[in-house]
């Protein structure tokens, strides 16, 4: 199987969360939201402060931004899924909220000029460019002298055992869709993010985990998490009777074992450049 070029991968990308956004604000996947304010809490934005969060998704953490920042500041959100720009803006209108523009673009090829944010926000999403470290220094360039970068990405065993169950039933099912590396697995701890950090030119001021328990009201809290999730593009792939199969195997799986909460661990990174 041949390499996906960048475009392709992109492509990819984006057609997975534009189908994943019929699930994507469902309450089953409020770490989202907990996620996105919580990055920019420690960032403690000033009034007036103009803020760019790539992968912004529908909002998680443009949306506190903009509240922090007020009337007189600026978020700009950008990402490559129409559909979840499509509920950003939503939410953003019925809160009233005229300080914020939502763009589709690549974070790889910005139109903005050097040092022209006083914060640069990316919450799981660097892991969806093949190299890191080059969109970190891209990333970076955007900051300006006393602005701050922040990082934010998936920790260890995220969503596990589930998340093992889940592969076990597609390896069963469609063995050639199985997958056993997650692009996030090279950063889920404070030293390599540190590291991936460091090879992009960044010196982060702290490096931190969060672990976190999601909790399940129910199994089907599970399937809404697949359905809303990157893991859609593997179910978008399987025929109506494997997905039946892969949904009741996964059903099956946090029902037998009383699975009422899941881990959703994080690691933050925050960089200040230097004035």
């Amino acid at each position: 199987m041949s390499t996906p070029t960048p475009e392709e991968t992109k492509a990819r990308t984006a057609s997975v969360f534009n189908t994943a956004a019929d699930n994507f604000d469902h309450s089953a996947l409020g770490f989202w939201d907990y996620f996105g304010r919580k990055t920019v809490d420690q960032l403690s934005l000033q009034t007036g402060a103009h803020v760019l969060d790539v992968c912004c998704g529908s909002g998680a953490s443009a949306i506190p931004a903009a509240k922090a920042v007020g009337p007189s500041g600026l978020v700009v959100g950008i990402d490559l899924a129409d559909n979840l720009l499509d509920l950003a803006r939503a939410k953003a209108e019925r809160r009233l909220l005229k300080n914020i523009l939502f763009h589709k673009s690549d974070m790889l090829a910005l139109p903005y000029p050097d040092e022209s944010f006083d914060a640069v926000i990316c919450v799981f999403g660097i892991f969806f460019v093949p190299d890191m470290s080059s969109a970190v220094q891209e990333l970076w360039r955007f900051v300006r002298p006393g602005g701050k970068l922040a990082i934010t990405t998936w920790g260890s065993d995220v969503f596990e055992p589930a998340n093992s169950a889940f592969w076990q039933a597609i390896g069963k099912t469609r063995p050639e869709l199985h997958r056993a590396f997650h692009p996030w697995d090279q950063i889920t701890d404070p030293e390599h993010l540190r590291q991936m950090l460091n090879h992009g030119g960044v010196e982060p001021d702290e490096v931190i985990t969060e672990n976190r328990w999601h909790s399940l009201r129910s199994p089907d809290d599970w399937w809404t998490i697949i359905m809303g999730t990157g893991y859609r593009g593997t179910i978008e792939r399987l025929s109506l009777p494997e997905r039946t199969a892969v949904r009741e195997a996964n059903l099956a799986f946090i029902r037998d074992h009383g699975i009422d909460r899941l881990p959703t661990n994080a690691v933050y990174a925050i960089a200040t450049k230097k004035e």
